[in-house]
């Protein structure tokens, strides 16, 4: 949820192709800077599995580029199906039909591209003046240009596009197209979308150092993070409860804080922060951080650049959230802690609560751990080699065969289940068969 919201609300400003920078960003050096004019469009999109199909209606930005516009096309299309079955923007064609007849393809990069001294422009809807209410197809990608200009629905084409449709299907990635059509790699044409300061880095880095740049900006980063807040709100307090959560608390989580707790007592270790630090280092920051940070491992989606940017911004609160230090503020801290400042303390309730939550749950006996490891077991029993996870294990063990055996004879619980004998048998065993 928290995903799609954040995809969302960044596609409803422009994007640039190039820096990936956007209108709307919780990250500060995602954010575009420049003042952009843009207008939404409605356009309508022929069905491309079915042209019989009702037209979905999709909302564009004039300043969109082609490709921009052929991925909110194949969103809306395909809403709902996996990222890796649907059609690829750069396997399709952006058509853009006026009336029965007369279909334009459009493209990144043509021979209508606007050159100005070492900058070409990629293509936008507005360079090709695509009006409110347009009727647009996504087409196969078309192999060669002469079936494109020879085929009976372009020849009706509007005259002023006809030099344009003789190129028309010459691939839009740079790297495929022949050296003959783009001088630009010989030349050194700086391709641009929305804003050309991408390339002079060091006069970015004066204009970011200046604090009173920063402040400015800080409120329009608030303004987009006001509208994710309920959906961040809602994951951290799904990942910090023991009640409200889709399903119940594993076993294993409580299994193994009970197990730090026990440790923590054993060591004869009283300060609360470490066994805290303990439980955050297990799980919220070995495993939730990186599902954050990378949802594209846990769903069939895609993940761009400017969302990336911005679930690492949720990313750090989240580690933030868990840690026991007291953050101290100043002016020169960065704008992603000053932008949760004042949620990280009850975010960091949250933690807490979460903990002692699960240490007041009932303690798991041995016996429900084992039926609910043999469970999982059973469960994912193709997915992974045990043959080779065993042999990992006991290619430590004869590392440390003495220390190994002379713990388990100490320890009360492996005595009880006689696992130093168990242990021996098993090395007598592998030597035999080595």
């Amino acid at each position: 949820m928290l995903y799609c919201a954040m995809k969302q609300q960044m596609e409803k400003g422009p994007i640039d192709a190039i820096t990936g920078e956007a209108r709307y960003s919780l990250s500060e050096d995602k954010l575009i800077r420049q003042q952009i004019d843009y207008k939404t469009l409605t356009l309508h999109c022929v069905n491309p599995e079915n042209e019989n199909a009702p037209e979905v209606t999709v909302k564009t930005l004039n300043c969109d580029t082609v490709t921009q516009v052929k991925e909110k096309l194949l969103d809306a299309v395909y809403k709902g199906t996996p990222y890796s079955q649907r059609p690829k923007a750069s396997d399709m064609d952006l058509e853009w039909r006026q009336g029965r007849m007369a279909r334009i393809i459009l493209q990144d990069e043509d021979v209508t591209t606007k050159i100005d001294n070492d900058w070409k422009r990629l293509n936008t809807l507005a360079h090709y003046q695509v009006t409110d209410g347009s009727v647009i197809a996504l087409v196969p990608k078309q192999n060669s240009a002469y079936n494109i200009s020879n085929s009976s629905t372009f020849t009706k084409s509007l005259s002023r596009y006809e030099s344009m449709l003789r190129t028309a299907s010459s691939p839009d990635s740079l790297r495929s197209r022949t050296p003959m059509i783009t001088p630009d790699l010989e030349s050194g044409t700086k391709l641009w979308h929305l804003v050309k300061n991408h390339d002079h880095s060091d006069q970015r880095e004066g204009d970011r150092g200046s604090k009173m740049v920063s402040e400015i900006y800080l409120t329009r980063l608030l303004a987009t993070k006001g509208t994710l807040q309920k959906f961040v709100d809602d994951l951290f307090e799904t990942i910090f409860s023991t009640a409200h959560r889709g399903s119940a608390l594993p076993l294993a989580i409580k299994y193994m804080f009970d197990f730090l707790d026990e440790q923590a007592d054993k060591h004869s270790i009283t300060d609360p922060d470490v066994r805290h630090t303990w439980k955050s280092n297990c799980l919220p920051l070995r495993f939730w951080v990186n599902v954050i940070k990378n949802p594209q491992f846990v769903f069939d989606i895609h993940k761009n650049s400017i969302t990336d940017a911005c679930l690492s911004v949720v990313a750090q609160t989240f580690m933030d959230s868990c840690s026991t230090s007291e953050h101290k503020l100043g002016k020169d801290s960065p704008s992603n802690k000053l932008l949760y400042a004042k949620d990280i303390p009850n975010y960091k309730n949250w933690v807490e609560r979460y903990y002692s939550d699960i240490s007041r749950m009932p303690a798991i006996s041995d016996q429900d751990m084992s039926a609910y490891l043999a469970e999982q077991s059973r469960l994912h029993a193709n997915q992974f080699n045990s043959m080779s996870a065993l042999h990992e294990i006991y290619s430590y063990i004869v590392k440390y065969k003495d220390e190994i055996l002379s713990s388990l004879e100490r320890d009360e619980q492996a005595r009880r289940q006689r696992l130093r004998s168990k242990l021996e048998q098993v090395i007598d065993t592998m030597a035999l068969a080595s």
